[in-house]
């Protein structure tokens, strides 16, 4: 009985000392990424997991287009511990350049567009560029190649500026159709685990069942878009950010060019505007950038055009469904069918 005691005393001992030397091993710390805008950051942080922190340049109900540099941007970017910085590249964050150049960064820039079919401004359905895709993809290979020359060559090359949405020659809400949205997470899966390969399995899992996911929703939109009566499948919006979704599931998005994001339209651009909706007999307007309540019921009540809700293109909400990637697609999904029915 003495012996049987004494034995479990000792094994009480031992598991004790384990479990001391478990609790005393050192937590590994999680990779510091920045990302350009709200979308970028939403991906990575679900590819991500709990072995990555993403900081967004841009917050959520921000402007992806136009961005104030602060002074805690420069310190983020500035530090050794931040090791990749995501953009979405084809100029919608082009002055990531300047802020690469300033604070001295010294990780990686991932271009999460890299590897899409390019489309063209105002291009119509099905038009996208494939044979440009290579090309696209040298230019993002050049971009990686030398990080330091990165915010020169990629502010020069897309010449963005604060203009708003002068884009250049490309597209670049590339993540309005779903396809292209597998291969930015694709990208960013890559890119964590070169940057963290003990961790590389859990990327994997991860992007691979977030593909999954948006392999769904895709065709859920499909099938919902394709439920709509086929003349009423036209939609005015204020912001030309939709080109991509239009082209992938089947819908004619006119963004008129009276309508600026910058400021309220004129009495002229109002007009023009009416005018336009009656002459092509759209269903629906989403005019979300107009602030002016009033304005609003004016082009929907002259126009005869049914005045949908708001519609997220470029940064996703604060608060609500809209504050993920799939859930800002599967918003807007419904607000444009529930407005054309």
């Amino acid at each position: 009985m003495k012996e049987k005691a004494l034995l479990n005393k000792w094994s009480t001992l031992l598991v004790a000392g384990l479990a001391g030397c478990v609790l005393s091993l050192p937590v590994k710390a999680a990779v510091e990424t920045v990302a350009s805008f709200s979308i970028l950051a939403d991906m990575v942080k679900t590819v991500g997991g709990d072995n990555v922190t993403v900081s967004s340049l841009v917050p959520a109900d921000g402007d992806a287009h136009e961005v104030e540099m602060t002074p805690q941007d420069i310190k983020k970017m500035s530090s050794g511990n931040t090791k990749l910085l995501f953009v979405n590249g084809l100029g919608l964050d082009s002055w990531t350049g300047r802020l690469v150049k300033s604070s001295g960064f010294k990780g990686k820039v991932v271009v999460v567009s890299n590897g899409i079919a390019l489309r063209k401004i105002n291009d119509h359905h099905d038009e996208h560029e494939h044979e440009h895709e290579h090309e696209h993809e040298h230019e993002h290979e050049h971009e990686h190649e030398h990080e330091h020359e990165h915010g020169h060559d990629h502010d020069h090359d897309h010449g963005h500026g604060h203009h708003g949405h002068d884009h250049g020659e490309y597209d670049p809400h590339a993540w309005q159709d779903l396809k292209n949205a597998q291969v930015y997470v694709k990208n960013i899966a890559t890119a964590l685990q070169q940057a963290d390969p003990e961790n590389a399995n859990s990327y994997a899992s991860n992007a691979k069942a977030y593909i999954q996911q948006m392999q769904e929703l895709d065709a859920q939109i499909r099938e919902a878009m394709a439920a709509i009566a086929p003349e009423r499948k036209k939609i005015v919006t204020a912001h030309d950010a939709f080109g991509f979704f239009s082209d992938a599931y089947g819908l004619e998005v006119i963004a008129p060019l009276g309508l600026s994001m910058s400021a309220e339209p004129s009495a002229k651009d109002i007009a023009m505007v009416i005018k336009q909706i009656k002459e092509e007999q759209i269903p629906a307007v989403f005019l979300e950038n107009i602030k002016n309540p009033k304005l609003q019921e004016q082009i929907a009540r002259e126009s005869g055009a049914k005045l949908g809700g708001a519609l997220y293109s470029d940064a996703l909400s604060a608060t609500g469904e809209a504050s993920t990637y799939l859930g800002m697609m599967r918003h807007n999904m419904r607000v444009i069918v529930e407005a054309l029915k």
